[in-house]
């Protein structure tokens, strides 16, 4: 094994993705898991929970206030350190928060709640984006982020099945509690890692930080070539981001009790994590992220047919188990590929803007397209839902040829030359 692949593995800086991709993704999986199947428990219908995927508007419109995050500083801590604290303990507070209000007596106040959290979080997302590409470089890229979404998709174990598992036993509010204390890991990481010497790169006005990330990214590309990988990032991945949204509701609607959701999810996820940290990353590096987007995609796709059947299955522990084992493995690795294509497009002089633009635009099906999941479902089925998905899954796949070509010269020279191949 070439010494820059066994260098490229171990690292501090892959020691802190996985700390930035546990306290990314906690806060989006209380809002897309914890919630729906708190109010699912509490009686609350699904069209009502179908239309709470509309309080994840901040995720699709950060790129708005990423320039303030890029260009200005909150404190002693620096341009990144200062904007991570404050956005971390404003979640920690916010999702405590849940617990004390009743969904029966005032769904409103519990909407009003989500979209806090969602602000919080996609602001954290912002910056905790712009610090990893500005960490990383760009033959650790394909790893890195790697790493990261799998360390993301790890934290949904926390509100998806720890969370579910202690509802059985203790109240809602303390379960909430639970979940929140959660986010001191992201609060340690910013009070531990050191702020990187990028400031020669920020803007110098906020004029700077709104106009230039985006001319540079139309300038790089070509117009025509922007607009095509603009496309790539909205479509990518449409099917499995619907696949999910309901994903604990449909359990609970399965017949499955929180216990059972909440042990199994957790065994088949964890094994699925574990695979896909070892395969993203081998991928990745060796074969590139073109391919490993190609790859992916098409188990990314597999995957969402795997809720199908077991929605014809029903109420069976070993279903479960392979369903979810399968999505975890197959989302995930499609997420890693496509966060490290993000990445690679930016610039990391505009990595905040930029990858703030470029992530919203991948979340805009997921918020929009989404709130009509509960309306689809009551009004065609569990089972044609999930053929639904996978069929929207396609016009991604086919945007590869423009923007990810599996033979690209290019990249296979980087590849080669990066791990001595």
């Amino acid at each position: 094994m070439p010494s820059s692949f066994k260098q490229a593995i171990l690292n501090k800086r892959m020691l802190i993705c996985i700390f930035t991709g546990f306290s990314s993704g906690l806060p989006l999986f209380v809002l897309y898991q914890l919630v729906p199947g708190w109010l699912r428990d509490q009686g609350v219908s699904l069209a009502e929970i179908g239309l709470f995927s509309l309080i994840g508007i901040p995720y699709v419109w950060k790129f708005i206030w990423s320039p303030l995050i890029d260009r200005y500083s909150l404190g002693r801590l620096g341009r990144r350190r200062s904007w991570m604290l404050a956005t971390q303990v404003l979640l920690l507070i916010s999702i405590a928060a849940f617990g004390i209000v009743s969904p029966t007596e005032n769904i409103w106040s519990v909407a009003y709640l989500a979209a806090a959290v969602a602000f919080f979080s996609a602001s954290q997302d912002i910056v905790l984006d712009a610090y990893r590409r500005e960490l990383l470089p760009d033959n650790e890229l394909g790893l890195g982020n790697s790493i990261h979404v799998q360390a993301y998709r790890l934290s949904g174990l926390v509100p998806g099945s720890l969370a579910f598992i202690l509802a059985d036993h203790i109240s809602w509010q303390s379960v909430f509690v639970v979940v929140a204390a959660f986010m001191l890991l992201g609060i340690f990481l910013t009070l531990f890692i050191k702020e990187l010497d990028t400031e020669q790169d920020a803007p110098k006005s906020l004029k700077d930080a709104i106009v230039l990330p985006f001319k540079d990214f139309i300038q790089s590309n070509g117009l025509k070539s922007a607009g095509f990988t603009l496309a790539f990032l909205v479509l990518y991945k449409l099917g499995d981001n619907m696949a999910t949204a309901l994903q604990t509701p449909f359990f609970i609607d399965m017949g499955f009790s929180k216990t059972e959701i909440g042990v199994i999810a957790k065994t088949s996820s964890l094994i699925a994590m574990t695979v896909g940290i070892v395969v993203g990353g081998i991928v990745m590096i060796k074969l590139s992220i073109n391919r490993a987007l190609w790859l992916f995609g098409f188990v990314q796709i597999i995957s969402i047919l795997g809720f199908a059947a077991l929605a014809e299955i029903g109420h069976n522990n070993v279903a479960l188990a392979v369903a979810m084992g399968f999505e975890y493995l197959g989302v995930g690795l499609g997420t890693a590929a496509f966060t490290a294509f993000i990445a690679r497009t930016t610039n990391p002089a505009f990595a905040a803007t930029q990858i703030a633009l470029f992530t919203a635009l991948a979340v805009l099906p997921r918020t929009f397209a989404n709130a009509t999941t509960g309306f689809i479902v009551e009004q065609i089925g569990w089972t044609q839902f999930y053929f639904l998905c996978t069929a929207l899954a396609v016009p991604g796949m086919l945007m590869l040829f423009k923007v990810a070509p599996w033979h690209d010269k290019l990249e296979q020279k980087m590849i080669k030359a990066n791990t001595g191949v």
